[in-house]
């Protein structure tokens, strides 16, 4: 007796579409990283940021590109050596993370975020610091905990608007 292998289901028209690709923005991406931010920015999630300063930080960024060539997020991450008197090795800072607004809920922000963990264990970062203004839910689902300022690098949480009211979360890599 033969039998026939099953044929899988079709996959539902959504999971055909082309998804993003995550690669490193380049100094020509600031003006569009300046645009993707602008939301966040004036909600108050973000700080500004001028287009000379994403293109002289391209580098610190992963984006997240649509097949259109459009970019539908970024995260950047800045390397912070230990201080005078800091125990440990470098620290990175996760920073300017964003989804654009018609992308959220996509998965562009856990690919990033997976991306840019992934970044971090390279260099033998000890541990990733982030400022968020929101709940914080996709760091803490990536195992990020609540931490305090004096335990993350010292430039980094001096530069923080202490009117903004951020919360510092911190992961060990």
């Amino acid at each position: 007796m033969i039998t026939a292998t099953p044929r899988p289901a079709p996959l539902p028209h959504a999971l055909l579409v082309p998804t993003s690709s995550v690669r490193t923005a380049r100094q020509e991406d600031a003006a569009a990283l300046a645009e993707l931010s602008r939301p966040f920015v004036r909600s108050g999630a973000l700080r500004e940021r001028p287009v000379s300063l994403y293109a002289a930080r391209a580098a610190d960024f992963l984006v997240a590109e649509a097949p259109d060539g459009t970019l539908d997020g970024c995260v950047g991450l800045r390397v912070h050596p230990a201080g005078p008197g800091e125990g440990g090795g470098p620290a990175g800072v996760v920073y300017n993370f964003c989804v654009a607004g018609h992308r959220q809920g996509s998965g562009r922000g856990a690919t990033l975020l997976r991306a840019v963990l992934a970044r971090a264990s390279a260099p033998s970062l000890g541990a990733l610091f982030t400022a968020t203004t929101g709940g914080g839910g996709l760091f803490l689902q990536y195992g990020f905990a609540p931490t305090t300022a004096r335990l993350a690098p010292r430039a980094w949480a001096e530069s923080l608007d202490p009117r903004r009211n951020a919360r510092i979360l911190a992961r060990g890599i």
